[in-house]
């Protein structure tokens, strides 16, 4: 119980725990691991010292296109095996693949089946960090039992039978007669993800830290101990293997029994229907959706819901500004030292991955600095940002703020001449730019992942629904206080009845069709921001971000008046 007022989340400590301390931990941390370890693979262990940019970057581009086709196909899987059979198969895979990618003994293949390998497992286990989340959230509502038995009233406090016949209720009266229903301690699901966000948001951002202030420096320490470069890189791989194996091991014990989940294990992966669970009010059927399917609704939901469309806009503008800062900072650091003759031996840059830390080790340290300032500020807005897309859940009012600071700080970052703060022309305002830039990604994250939650949960405005009844007017169904359908001036298209009628089923194919917008983002920057940069202009990459970001403000936009037009339409009905 104490757990459970610190956290807000319906679910029990230990699948909590197992989720954010697991799941989220983890899921960023062996990326960042491999993306910064790959190049002393190539070096020190294969002995390749030309190309090796090259090579890095082939494989880099390989992971993210195989994830852009996996995460959907992970996230559909989920909805018929469920979530914890996805994270810890995803966990062991890239257990496995961390250990078989010292194996290699040349780039390719070898090399590029194990970077193919990681991203699979990479896939399911990031596209599960959302999936989950609406799961942390979701409240417990079991079905009343048909078999109980009142418990019997003596004779002499029996109530004394009305005067009036059953059939002259009004509804009115039945209304009157009707007890309240009993108002439930646990906060919104919309509310509780909000705030679980943003908790989430912090750890992906610890675990990227994890990485680096732990996975990395194992080479360091295991050539103090008297190990070769080569068979150190080797057991790093080894040990960061063994630790996502643990961590697969503890998720299968800790995510036993979510809620929702309970119909769903490995024997559905080829089945048409399951057996029915009655245990929770929103699963009214057996059918299950072939993945087709599910991965249709799943993306059609953005043409009925503002807030998936929402959730996928943001996901694809924070997955795209991750490479903005990871990426695109350096490089524009990197090329203002050049270009203003500063860093000697340049022509080594493209053969030598490390020649940068000694050639130019004032931009490696800036791009530090200002890169290491945009994550620390955003890991201390992650619990803000939950906080106000809690908040203010139904305005996305977050999110605007969001897409501002990023077409102020991306605009800005384009536009300036000198990134060192310690010169006359630089100035500490580049601290704030990056500030920016940092609260635009994080805010992204956190307030798309909540829009996911919200939208799973079936709790926002924009939900094509019938207008509430007018009681005394109407139809004898109305009487009754059974809605009649009316066609009135809704401005979203009707939304598919599978999808309507659970959303908790689609909750998987949901998370995979966000991160398939996330890993557009990247692949879309990555390559047409490139292109920019070397063709066109330095702050190429980052006016692009800043046109990612005036999309997402004109999508809350069109959120707001879908939503004003929704009002309008349900008081034109109402009346």
């Amino acid at each position: 119980m104490a757990f459970s007022l610190l956290l807000p989340i319906t679910a029990s400590p230990l699948q909590a725990a197992s989720y954010l301390l697991g799941v989220c931990l983890f899921s960023i941390s062996f990326l960042v691991f491999l993306n910064s370890a790959v190049s002393f693979v190539i070096t020190d262990r294969i002995g390749q010292t030309n190309g090796v940019g090259d090579a890095v970057g082939t494989l880099g581009f390989a992971d993210e296109l195989l994830a852009l086709v996996a995460c959907p196909i992970w996230g559909a899987l989920s909805d018929r095996v469920g979530v914890r059979a996805v994270v810890v198969t995803g966990y062991a895979i890239v257990g496995v693949a961390l250990c078989l990618f010292v194996q290699a003994r040349n780039v390719y293949p070898q090399l590029l089946l194990g970077r193919l390998l990681f991203s699979l497992g990479g896939s399911a286990t990031s596209t599960m960090v959302t999936a989950i989340l609406p799961t942390m959230t979701q409240p417990r509502t079991p079905l009343p039992t048909p078999t109980s038995t009142p418990t019997p009233i003596p004779h002499a406090h029996r109530p004394t039978p009305s005067i009036s016949s059953e059939l002259t209720i009004t509804p009115a009266r039945f209304q009157a007669r009707t007890p309240p229903p009993p108002i439930s301690p646990t906060p919104p699901p919309s509310s509780s993800a909000g705030k679980l966000s943003g908790i989430v948001g912090m750890l992906t951002g610890i675990g990227a830290l994890v990485a680096l202030g732990f996975f990395l420096p194992l080479p360091t320490y295991f050539q103090n101990a008297g190990m070769s470069p080569g068979q150190a890189v080797a057991d790093s791989f080894y040990v960061v293997g063994a630790i996502a194996l643990v961590v697969a091991v503890g998720c299968a014990f800790g995510l036993r029994h979510l809620p929702g989940e309970e119909a769903k294990s490995y024997h559905a992966l080829f089945k048409s229907h399951v057996q029915k669970d009655s245990s929770y009010a929103d699963e009214p059927g057996t059918r299950v959706l072939s993945y087709p399917r599910l991965l249709f609704h799943a993306a059609s939901l953005a043409l009925h819901d503002v807030d998936i469309a929402l959730a996928y806009v943001g996901g694809f503008v924070a997955r795209a500004s991750s490479v903005a800062i990871s990426l695109f900072i350096p490089l524009y650091i990197n090329a203002y030292f050049i270009s203003s003759g500063r860093c000697r031996a340049t022509t080594s840059l493209p053969h030598d991955p490390h020649a940068i830390k000694r050639t130019c080790q004032r931009a490696y340290i800036l791009a530090s600095i200002l890169t290491g300032t945009s994550q620390l500020i955003a890991l201390l807005c992650a619990p803000l940002f939950g906080y106000l897309s809690a908040r203010y859940a139904h305005s996305n009012a977050p999110l605007l703020l969001t897409a501002i600071a990023g077409i102020a700080g991306y605009v800005m970052l384009g536009l300036l001449k000198n990134p060192d703060f310690a010169e006359k022309d630089g100035g500490p305002g580049v601290f704030i730019i990056v500030a920016l830039v940092g609260v635009s990604q994080i805010g992204a994250i956190v307030c798309s992942l909540a829009l996911v939650a919200r939208g799973v949960h079936g709790e926002q405005p924009e939900k094509i629904h019938p207008p509430p009844p007018t009681p005394g007017a109407g139809s004898a169904d109305s009487a009754l206080g059974t809605p009649t359908p009316t066609a009135g001036p809704n401005v979203l298209p009707e939304e598919p009845p599978e999808s309507r009628e659970n959303r908790h089923a689609l909750k998987g194919s949901i998370a995979g069709m966000y991160s398939l917008a996330g890993g557009a983002g990247i692949l879309l920057l990555t390559k047409l921001g490139g292109v920019l940069f070397d063709g066109a202009d330095v702050g190429g990459p980052f006016f692009m971000m800043a046109g990612f970001n005036a999309v997402l403000a004109a999508a809350v936009g069109v959120g707001w008046w879908v939503r004003g037009r929704e009002k309008e339409g349900d008081a034109g009905e109402g009346t």
